[in-house]
Formats: C-alpha cells, sequence, structure tokens
C-alpha cells in the first residue's frame, strides 16, 4: 500500500543541491562565526529588502521570457491544436455568469474529513456538500468507526498483546497512521467525484483539485477502491463531460510560473492529463499486474480527453489551475473566471468557497466533537479518553 522511494526519505539529498538552492556552501552556514549575534536588526531589514527586490526582478524578467518564447509557442511545444492563450472577454464572462451560473445551472461540491482518535476508539466522519447559487443541493455523509479489542475474544491476553503491538507499530515515533490516512484521502475524492456525478442535478459540475487524482489512480492502496475509481471516472469523463475540477492551492511551481506570465483575463491550455497521470503512477506498488494494466489502461483511454489549463481572473489575483474535457474546454474556462471575479483578489470560484462553507457549517469539528463528547459522558465520563492532546482533526 506505500509507495517506494517516496518523498525522499531515506536517502542523502546532497551537498551539490544545497549549494545550487542557497547559493552558498554548506559549511559556510555551519560555521557559527558567519552567523549574527541577537536579532541584528538592521542587517535583517538590509537582507531581506535586497533579496526581495532582487528576486522580483528577477521573476519579472522570467515571465516576460516564458510569455514571449513559451506561451506564445504552446502549440509547438505540445502539439496539441487547441494548446494556446485565449482572452476572456467581459462581455462573454457576463453572459456565462447570467446564463449559468445565476439560474443553478452550474453546481459545486466540498468535502470535509473530522476525526476522533483516542485509545479504545477511532471515528472518521466523512461530509460531502453539494451547492448551486440556488441553494444547497444535498449533503451526504459516511462514519468510519476502528475498534482494535474485541470482547468475544477467546483469549484476552493475547488479544491485548497484539492489540498493543498494533498500536505500537501505528503511532511509532515521527510516523503517522498512513493507512487511515490513505483510506480518509482515497474515499474523500471517490465521494465528492461519485456525488458531483450521481447526486448533483445541474448542468455544470466544479470540483476541488485533480479529477484523476493520484489517491484514486492507485486506489490509495485499496483494490476495490481502485476498481470503483476508475468505473467512476470513466462515466464522468466518457459521459458527463461538463465538468470543471480546480485545486485549491496550485503545488505545482512549473504551472505557477507559466501562470504568473498570464495577463489578467486570460486562460491557456497547456496539455493534456495524460502524462501526469501516468507519472502518479510510477513507483506505486500495485497488488498485481491486473490492477496496474487497469489503471493504466484507463489512463490511456480517458485522460488525454482531460486538459489542463491555467487562468488569471484580476490584475491581483494569482493564477490558478482548471482541468477540463477538451469539448467543453472553452465554456469550463469561462465558468471558473467568471465565477472567481465575485471575489477578484482572491481569484477562485466563488461557487467552491459556498460548498466548503456550506460543508463546514453542516459537518464541522465543533458539532462532531460535541456528540463524541457526549458518546463518552453517556458511557460513564471516560474523560481520560477525549482529553488525550491530539484527540481530534479536521481536513478539507
Amino acid at each position: 500500500m506505500a509507495r517506494s522511494g517516496s518523498g525522499g526519505q531515506g536517502r542523502f539529498i546532497g551537498d551539490d543541491d544545497y549549494k545550487s538552492s542557497f547559493k552558498e556552501e554548506l559549511e559556510k552556514t555551519l560555521d557559527l562565526e558567519t552567523w549574527s549575534i541577537g536579532l541584528d536588526i538592521e542587517r535583517l531589514i538590509d537582507d531581506i529588502r535586497g533579496q526581495v527586490s532582487h528576486s522580483s526582478t528577477a521573476e519579472e524578467d522570467i515571465q516576460a521570457t516564458v510569455r514571449a518564447g513559451i506561451l506564445g509557442n504552446l502549440k509547438e511545444y505540445t502539439r496539441l491544436d487547441v494548446a494556446g492563450v485565449y482572452q476572456a472577454s467581459e462581455e462573454r464572462l457576463r453572459t456565462v455568469f447570467e446564463a449559468l451560473l445565476f439560474p443553478g445551472r452550474v453546481e459545486a461540491v466540498s468535502s470535509i474529513v473530522a476525526s476522533h482518535d483516542s485509545l479504545p476508539l477511532g471515528i472518521t466522519q466523512l461530509g460531502v456538500a453539494v451547492v448551486g447559487y440556488g441553494g444547497m443541493s444535498g449533503t451526504f455523509s459516511q462514519r468510519l468507526f476502528r475498534k482494535e479489542l474485541s470482547t468475544e475474544d477467546e483469549d484476552p491476553i493475547r488479544a491485548a498483546m497484539e492489540c498493543m503491538g498494533a498500536r505500537h507499530e501505528r503511532s511509532g515515533t515521527g510516523r503517522r497512521d498512513m493507512v487511515s490516512a490513505l483510506a480518509r484521502r482515497g474515499l474523500r475524492d471517490y465521494a465528492e467525484r461519485a456525488i458531483l456525478l450521481d447526486k448533483s442535478q445541474a448542468e455544470w459540475r466544479i470540483g476541488q483539485g485533480n479529477p484523476c487524482s493520484q489517491g484514486l489512480l492507485t486506489g490509495s492502496g485499496y483494490p476495490r477502491l481502485l476498481m470503483a475509481s476508475l468505473k467512476m471516472l470513466s462515466r464522468l469523463i466518457g459521459g458527463h463531460k461538463k465538468f470543471v475540477f480546480v485545486p485549491h492551492a496550485m503545488e505545482e511551481r512549473g504551472y505557477l510560473t507559466l501562470g504568473h506570465a498570464l495577463r489578467p483575463g486570460e486562460y491557456a491550455i497547456i496539455k493534456t492529463l495524460e502524462s501526469d497521470s501516468a507519472h502518479a503512477m510510477e513507483g506505486w506498488s500495485y497488488p498485481n499486474e491486473e490492477y496496474r494494466g487497469a489503471a493504466l489502461s484507463f489512463v490511456r483511454k480517458y485522460c488525454g480527453d482531460i486538459l489542463i489549463g491555467l487562468f488569471r481572473a484580476s490584475e491581483h489575483a494569482p493564477p490558478s489551475l482548471f482541468f477540463a474535457h477538451r469539448e467543453h474546454v472553452h465554456v469550463a474556462a469561462h465558468i471558473v473566471m467568471a465565477d472567481s471575479l465575485i471575489h477578484p483578489r482572491r481569484g477562485f470560484p466563488m461557487l467552491l468557497e459556498v460548498a466548503d462553507s456550506s460543508c463546514r457549517g453542516v459537518f464541522g469539528t465543533d458539532s462532531f466533537q460535541g456528540l463524541v463528547q457526549d458518546a463518552f459522558t453517556r458511557a460513564g465520563g471516560k474523560y481520560q479518553y477525549i482529553n488525550e492532546r491530539r484527540w481530534q482533526r479536521q481536513e478539507r
């Protein structure tokens, strides 16, 4: 269930990488004679101002080069006929908002995960909300309970020893409960997309993140989740097609560099999702070649129909990534740009923000915490379990 060699853990990075990143030898950093004594506020201000000024100028030069040399030649670089930079006119953005967004013909989905993790019991609640500007279309929830002890074991001492061993392995120093974390992430990705596909009634659907996330293409380590995900995504991509996905944060700095070279009101179509999806599968330990083959076959058949684009809604907004079907990519770009202009400094689709707020309002940690506390109270006031320091967690 784990990826081999992921995250760079357990290996040396290399002193040359350090010098390349920080433009000085590691020995100089380690030499305490080069360190300032105390805060040294004047030197701190000079250093930060100088570095910010230099970096800003260098970034502007890069953006000009990217715009002229890369964005202007996307078709040649990608060999994708639809690749290029497009201007979204104010008139068309207004039409899209008035004809699609405002009447409720577009709905967005968001989810939240709240967890209680104490010694006797782990509880995970997944909540999903679907909303449009006409109101909330529906909320859906699922709860998972992890119990490590059984009251029916014939050998209670052996059961207790096995339970302690499992708990020690699951919560070793510096480790997270990776099984639960992978399950939560994969189930949340699946639930968002499945509910958007089968429970939303709108013509257009907006989701968060990459539609074919790594958690779905690998099943997060669970074969049944993998096969269910591939089946569901096949219907979304091959059947519905009118969708657009926008990540809350853009972590790929290569895409971010391209996005910052866009002018306000522009969007760019840069490539298909096929190569990125194939890369997400690399290094993952599938149970056997049948499952790897099924995932690879899906990527080859469907991910080439999903286009990756970038848009910049306004002058003060950062760029955002979006994913849409090639048959409707231009309408999809106008939908997310029109919706983002409601909050021009944020530059992010407001409908996704509304879905997120609605989801937190219904399934937030406070109400979940109250239910758990009440249950422990009714069980005899065993507060030593709910007072553990990291007893709850809320995830987007």
